[in-house]
């Protein structure tokens, strides 16, 4: 199993920042994509931004140019640097990620338990 503990949510101004941390811990194998997710109240969970085992970096439109993800191999660990944020990125954020382990050699998601971030007007 990967248990994932994120860490870095919060209340915000308008404008300002935060940064989320992910670690993924257990028996991993092998990660082929971390990334982060969010739900706001009353809507479907969209995706935020992902990166690959390369390196390579997906961003929702919603959210490009103003958040950043970007991960440590060596600590199995993902960040998100989101800067300029605005009342509509509140929301509970989940980390993802996308994993073969020593038990289960197919690739699997597994999902944080989510932190809260809110923007105040």
């Amino acid at each position: 199993q990967v248990q994932l503990v994120e860490s870095g949510g919060g209340l915000v101004q308008a404008g300002g920042s935060l940064r989320l941390s992910c670690a993924a811990s257990g028996s991993i194998f092998s990660i082929y994509r971390m990334g982060w997710y969010r739900q706001a109240l009353g809507k479907q969970r969209e995706l935020v931004a992902t990166i690959t085992s390369d390196g390579s970096a997906y961003y929702a439109n919603s959210v490009k140019g103003r958040f950043t993800i970007s991960r440590d191999k060596a600590k199995n660990t993902v960040f998100l640097q989101m800067n300029s944020l605005k009342p509509e990125d509140t929301a509970v954020y989940y980390c993802n990620v996308l994993s073969t382990t020593y038990t289960r050699p197919d690739p699997w998601d597994y999902w944080g338990q989510g932190t809260q971030v809110t923007v105040s007007s």
